[in-house]
């Protein structure tokens, strides 16, 4: 039986990798259909790199110059399970976001972040979901509503959704990973009466 043809040169850009992907997730293992691109969609194959690594195959059955023709194939019912980093590679001098999740579905957020040395988070209350912190590297303070508790490497640390919350990284800075349930953006909230920056 002949694969499927899914033609995106007629779509909307926006409109491509959506389509794409949804005709991939409603193949069965073990079937493909044939991409119909006019230029080689190289950022396409990341994408799928990024989301089925070693869960599908990619076959090219003509190369332009008009169209470019690959069967995409599904050889796994899910997304493989996979290392996506090592956090023990991670540079404590890089600040900010460090690493995070990148898949486009996923139930699950989670980030590195680091801060400098002395480098503070204000006093915020947290989203309306519950985040798991680890430390992976330096010390820290984080405030409470009601106390202080030193984060030191290897603690795992529980914040419940909309609790109060401050971090101080201490002298040698503060690195830690976050999951929590994905959601459209983290918003920071100051706490009523703390002092703003």
């Amino acid at each position: 039986m002949a694969d499927q043809e899914l033609d995106v040169r007629p779509l909307r850009k926006p409109d491509k990798h959506p389509t794409i992907f949804a005709t991939y997730g409603a193949l069965a293992v073990g079937g493909s259909f044939v991409l119909v691109n006019n230029h080689d969609p190289r950022h396409l194959r990341d994408e799928f790199d990024a989301e089925y690594p070693g869960g599908y195959g990619w076959d090219y059955l003509d190369k332009g110059p008009e169209a470019w023709r690959i069967r995409i194939t599904k050889l796994a019912t899910t997304p493989l399970p996979r290392v996506l980093h090592d956090t023990g590679t991670v540079n404590p001098g890089v600040t900010g976001a460090a690493w995070k999740l990148g898949m486009r579905e996923r139930d699950l957020d989670a980030n590195v972040i680091q801060l400098a040395p002395g480098a503070t988070i204000d006093a915020h209350t947290g989203p309306d979901l519950d985040v798991l912190l680890h430390v992976l590297h330096g010390t820290g303070r984080l405030t409470t509503e009601l106390d202080t508790l030193d984060l030191r490497p290897g603690a795992l640390v529980w914040l419940p959704r909309r609790s109060g919350r401050a971090f101080t990284a201490g002298p040698d800075g503060l690195g830690y990973l976050t999951v929590h349930r994905s959601r459209q953006a983290l918003v920071l909230e100051p706490v009523a009466g703390s002092p703003g920056r």
